[in-house]
């Protein structure tokens, strides 16, 4: 994998990620659930199983101790808090203005937000200390 290791591994947890993330939507919109519920509660879900992965897997990281976890923890769970608005806020333009099908819809929005949460993800939360 060389170079591009993290990339590669981000692009495998991140298809494993949104897989989560499409099972809880499709899933509560299989049972009728209201599609703006189905999705956050897909994407707190997934949420859930990404920074597991992300942290162990793609970025390794180095953070140990209660308050150096918890850090990296809410600055992740902000980041995606910011994506899943964004998440939330253009299915319901697509959905409530334009009258795009949900079930489609969801699929740009989500490739969208999986960029986003890589940049906030590289550049926010498990970036590297420079070393001295």
């Amino acid at each position: 994998m060389g170079k591009y290791r993290e990339v590669i591994l981000y692009l495998v947890f991140g298809v494993a990620t949104t897989l989560v993330n499409f099972a809880v939507f499709y899933l509560l919109d299989a049972l009728k659930v209201h599609y703006m519920l189905s999705t956050a509660l897909a994407w707190f879900f997934s949420v859930l199983f990404a920074y597991v992965t992300n942290r162990r897997f793609v970025f390794s990281s180095g953070a140990r101790g209660f308050g150096p976890v918890m850090r990296e923890a809410l600055l992740f769970f902000a980041g995606r808090g910011i994506s899943g608005l964004l998440d939330l806020g253009l299915m319901a333009l697509g959905v409530e203005v334009f009258r795009w099908d949900e079930r489609i819809w969801k699929i740009p929005v989500n490739i969208l937000v999986i960029v986003l949460n890589y940049v906030i993800s590289k550049l926010l939360v498990f970036r590297k200390k420079k070393e001295k």
